[in-house]
């Protein structure tokens, strides 16, 4: 290979490298500047059963709708996090009566936690995978199948309040943030499939 090919290619392989950091510096700063603004939700079922699952749901309308008075008037993430972080037994009950009404003595408990969520799809908006802040609650053994949503701003409260996605994140997200959860900038299959790839690259590299 002459040394102009070689120069070729060290050229390419220069360019993609470059493109690469750049697209993983974008897809760090676009997930991190997300995970800033949201509080997850994470509700862990007892077991895998048909029952248990449907437990799940109970606990987590009864959570929704507990958490939705708490947060009203509510303007960021961290408000959101000083105005649960005293009431976590308070929400913890609201679930167990939910439960308890449904014959269920499982115990349950409520935590705000840091944690790893994969991109996941809701109705009418998408979040990428990342390390949040979320609130957690499982019920029991605490070894069924999670369910993942948002608690603040309100996107996964629509059987609760029936508010948009859009009047939801007002105030709370960008209007790119909005766009880009929503599909609207263009559709994010592609951007949050490498925001995931980049988050994953990181965390091998650091082990």
């Amino acid at each position: 290979m002459t040394s102009s090919k070689l120069r070729l290619w060290e050229s390419a392989l220069l360019l993609a490298f470059g493109l690469t950091l750049t697209a993983g510096v974008w897809a760090s700063a676009s997930e991190a500047a997300l995970a800033e603004r949201v509080l997850r939700l994470h509700v862990v079922a007892n077991s895998d059963s048909q029952e248990d699952q449907a437990l799940k749901l109970l606990a987590r309308d009864a959570v929704l709708a507990q958490a939705s008075q708490i947060l009203d008037g509510v303007s960021d993430r961290q408000q959101a996090e000083a105005a649960l972080a005293p009431r976590l037994d308070e929400l913890a009950l609201a679930a167990s009566q939910a439960l308890a009404d449904a014959g269920c003595a499982d115990p349950v408990q409520v935590t705000l936690t840091e944690q790893w969520f994969p991109t996941k799809a809701y109705d009418g908006f998408s979040l990428p995978a990342g390390q949040y802040r979320a609130l957690r609650v499982s019920i029991g053994e605490g070894a069924g199948r999670n369910w993942w949503c948002v608690v603040f701003p309100p996107l996964c409260l629509a059987s609760v309040t029936e508010e948009s996605v859009e009047t939801a994140a007002d105030g709370v997200l960008s209007e790119d943030q909005v766009a880009l959860i929503t599909g609207q900038d263009g559709g994010y299959v592609l951007k949050f499939r490498l925001i995931e790839w980049w988050q994953e690259l990181l965390q091998k590299l650091e082990r």
